[in-house]
């Protein structure tokens, strides 16, 4: 299929909410289009200079236009796809294209499952006193936090590519294990180091019984 294509340094989760400020002419003229013609496009995420996958976004609301012709518009990502093929140019259009293949993906997972990770989420939030909003098992999904946990960009955009919702938990389930690993770790030596230098009280040692 193919799709006019919005490439950006910027990874987006289906169902995600997605401000956009539209300056260049190129895309002043798509989003006109997406309003005249009710047509979605592809941002695919542009790293390590290749494009391989992005996700495709309906416009929703222009929320402001500029007297310069520039807008603010709220689009929402809708489903994965992998780049084919990249044009420059659509047909007399300013704006680039693409062939794309949608992904299927599947959210299937276990209630149990899901709650392991919002409890790890939540976990996390406290170890680092970031507030934390209560979400609803039934409500939840790999993507639903994905830009809260600290993932790396690198981190996101391989999160992106994996189909599975189970495989997508398990992924994020290392991350937590391995970052509040490292927090309780850090932790521990911000105490030592308060420790230092002041009087200790130690407990009392038997050495009757020691043996050399």
């Amino acid at each position: 299929m193919k799709i006019p294509l919005f490439p950006l340094q910027s990874i987006f989760f289906p169902g995600e909410t997605v401000p956009l400020h539209i300056f260049e002419e190129r895309y002043k003229q798509l989003i006109n289009d997406c309003r005249e013609e009710a047509i979605t496009f592809g941002i695919p995420v542009f790293i390590n200079n290749k494009m391989e996958y992005g996700v495709e976004v309906q416009l929703v609301e222009v929320v402001s236009t500029y007297n310069g012709g520039e807008m603010d518009v709220v689009c929402v990502a809708r489903q994965i796809f992998k780049v084919l093929a990249f044009d420059n140019y659509m047909p007399d259009k300013l704006y680039p294209g693409g062939i794309v293949k949608f992904i299927e993906y599947d959210y299937e997972a276990t209630v149990g499952k899901k709650q392991v990770i919002i409890d790890g989420i939540q976990q996390l939030y406290i170890m680092m006193d970031v507030p934390f909003k209560e979400i609803s098992v039934s409500e939840f999904n790999s993507f639903t936090l994905a830009h809260k946990i600290g993932l790396s960009f690198e981190q996101e955009y391989q999160l992106l590519q994996i189909p599975n919702e189970n495989d997508r938990l398990n992924f994020i389930s290392l991350h937590l294990t391995s970052t509040i690993t490292v927090l309780a770790q850090v932790e521990r030596t911000k105490k030592v180091i308060e420790l230092n230098g002041h009087f200790k009280n130690f407990d009392p040692l038997d050495f009757q019984d020691l043996k050399l």
